[in-house]
């Protein structure tokens, strides 16, 4: 059963696909943000008076950042090396963060288009410690579509 009219999405239940396979859930995203240039002009009507318009301008590339808990997964790691490495022949994907109802059934999609991972930071690790180690992974991307 998916979302009812009225119900919102709730935020634990989210993952990343790169071109269209689920590789990882991930614990926190930060950042997703849409954005475009804003273009202003004045000019004078056909009465006197000064008039300021504002128009659309180019859209942003943007970044987000990621957290995963540090797992083995093949897929997402091959593309933080590549995108480290500087193979962008290969490293630029297109990737999606797709939020998901209780049922797991995706609700909302953020596609990025010819992504790719620009920094990856690993937790602090402490001896003695019992907590889950973590990554956060920035993501820069050329264009964000929302669904």
């Amino acid at each position: 059963m998916s979302l009812q009219p009225g119900d919102s999405l709730t935020s634990h239940n989210f993952g990343l696909q790169i071109d269209g396979v689920m590789v990882e859930y991930l614990q926190e995203v930060s950042g997703l943000s849409l954005e475009q240039d804003v273009i202003e002009y004045q000019q004078v009507s056909a009465q006197g008076v000064p008039v300021t318009k504002k128009l659309p301008g180019v859209k942003k590339a943007g970044t987000c950042t990621v957290v995963r808990g540090m797992t083995q997964s093949a897929a997402f790691n091959q593309w933080i090396n590549e995108s480290i490495a500087g193979q962008m022949a290969t490293a630029r994907k297109n990737a999606t963060i797709m939020h998901m109802d209780y049922t797991n059934a995706p609700v909302k999609r953020y596609n990025m288009r010819n992504a790719w991972c620009s920094k990856v930071e690993a937790s602090t690790v402490k001896a003695g410690e019992a907590s889950a180690l973590t990554e956060t992974v920035t993501i820069t991307f050329e264009e964000l579509v929302i669904e």
